[in-house]
């Protein structure tokens, strides 16, 4: 170890902690005045690149810390998506995530060409900047508090998490094509999508399952090393399809939506942890990605990334969306709403540094120029959300259900769960009295929360509406419960 060593590892550990408690502190004054998060962290890490010393320049090391971060996005967003709500949006979530991808990447291209890039410039810009964000998607619509409908939130979160796949495909194509244009064949292009996706899609299936059967079968000393448990299979679900020229992207996707839709001991503890693994890897992905970008170049890019970014954002997209939710009879508004968020973020900065890396000449300018597009992409639809909501009329009636109070943490997989619920004023038990409710056997209030007072609850206690209820029940009394406390199913 060299006498430097200690203070060099130490000024990048104090710069890495200034920057990314920045990024928490200011996340949310950056919602409320309708910036999105992800656009601050990127913005940091442009101000950082600018202010450093040396320009940061690796793009070898973004990519991959970029990948690490996307895959702890998108497992996280596999463990909380319901596998109810994926199975009845799937077909019209897949065919934005495969046709919608390769259509949004066409009109861009034809956009660039008009801009003077070249064909296969202009088509691998398109293809770089065609698939939604999972980080920012997921961060927008989590972070507006608002209730969606069922199928209009659905569409988006599963549109964004399965569309990175043929992103990446067609850059890595085209790519390949810049540097040897005679290597390009169609039918190997088709058959490359097709088993890649293939491969992608068995590795996650197999690799959920597995995790499952291990979930139930082992026993570990200590709570924290279930996180640990699938923290490893998301790098696995990651690492294994690739090694066989598969999409890791997908089966990091499908093996956490295997998981999550089964009984995990430990749950709570796994959900909580692999939620601030996604938003760290969000924060870093993005302030490393922000490192790359040079100011200079950047303005040297701005009319060009400000007109495709205008044009992704209300023409594109807008037009793609129609056409592939047409056969589903999705109404006017929600196809405006799934097509008017369709925000981008890491992603395609992170397929923007494959030229770079490849030696594509002018592959740095074609990085600035994506990254422009990004910045319009994830501002004009990202700091509209909750006006979006509003103007297409997608919320969902009824109120939010209540963060818990109570929940059980356990390492063991227990038959029981704790579930919570905000009285509504037309609710049947509304004003009734707790004695008198036709409870499932063996469901029971826990707990009553009125106007942050912890209340005892007997038999005589009177739920009022705007009471939080927690009780706890078996999973399969959840809908009849949810019926009973007047939660109106979702629309």
């Amino acid at each position: 170890m060299t006498g430097q060593e200690p203070l060099a590892i130490g000024g990048m550990l104090t710069v890495a902690g200034v920057l990314i408690l920045i990024s928490v502190l200011f996340s949310r004054p950056s919602e409320k005045i309708g910036v999105p998060a992800v656009l601050l962290f990127l913005g940091l890490g442009l101000l950082a690149g600018a202010w450093l010393p040396e320009p940061f320049s690796d793009y070898d090391l973004a990519f991959r810390v970029g990948t690490v971060g996307l895959v702890l996005i998108l497992f996280d967003g596999g463990l909380n998506t319901p596998w109810r709500t994926a199975r009845e949006h799937l077909a019209p979530a897949a065919v934005l995530a495969t046709l919608g991808v390769v259509g949004t990447a066409g009109l861009v291209a034809v956009a660039g060409r008009l801009l003077g890039l070249s064909w296969i410039e202009a088509l691998l810009v398109g293809a770089i900047v065609s698939s939604t964000d999972a980080a920012a998607v997921f961060s927008a619509l989590r972070g507006s508090n608002v209730q969606l409908r069922r199928r209009v939130g659905a569409t988006l979160e599963l549109e964004s998490g399965l569309n990175d796949p043929m992103a990446v495909i067609l850059t890595l194509t085209l790519t390949g094509v810049l540097l040897a244009p005679e290597t390009f064949s169609a039918t190997g292009f088709l058959m490359k999508i097709l088993t890649q996706l293939a491969i992608g899609l068995a590795a996650g299936l197999l690799i959920g399952f597995f995790g499952q059967q291990l979930l139930r079968r082992i026993r570990v000393p200590a709570a924290g090393l279930y996180p640990a448990l699938t923290l490893a299979l998301a790098l696995l679900a990651f690492g294994v399809p690739t090694l066989f020229m598969g999409s890791g992207f997908l089966a990091v996707y499908v093996a956490a939506l295997v998981l999550g839709n089964q009984r995990m001991p430990y749950r709570a503890g796994i959900l909580r942890v692999h939620d601030a693994l996604a938003w760290l890897g969000q924060i870093t992905m993005f302030l490393v990605l922000g490192l790359l970008a040079v100011p200079g170049l950047l303005a040297e890019s701005g009319l060009r990334g400000l007109i495709l970014g205008l044009v992704l954002a209300l023409l594109a997209r807008p037009l793609v969306v129609w056409l592939c939710l047409l056969p589903f009879r999705y109404t006017p508004r929600e196809t405006g709403f799934v097509a008017w968020t369709g925000l981008r973020g890491a992603v395609p900065i992170l397929l923007a540094s494959v030229p770079v890396m490849s030696g594509v000449a002018g592959g740095e300018g074609l990085f600035h120029l994506v990254f422009f597009v990004v910045v319009i992409n994830a501002l004009i639809p990202g700091a509209t959300v909750r006006w979006a909501v509003g103007w297409f009329g997608v919320e969902r009636g009824g109120q939010a259900r209540p963060p818990p109070v109570l929940e059980i943490t356990a390492t063991e997989s227990l038959p029981v769960r704790v579930i919570s619920f905000l009285i509504d004023p037309v609710a049947l038990v509304a004003g009734s009295r707790a004695g008198d409710l036709p409870l499932p056997e063996g469901a029971d209030i826990l707990l009553l929360v009125r106007d942050g007072r912890v209340l005892p609850v007997n038999e005589s206690t009177r739920l009022e509406p705007g009471d939080h209820v927690h009780l706890m029940i078996r999973p399969a009394q959840a809908r009849a419960v949810e019926l009973l406390f007047g939660l109106r199913e979702e629309d």
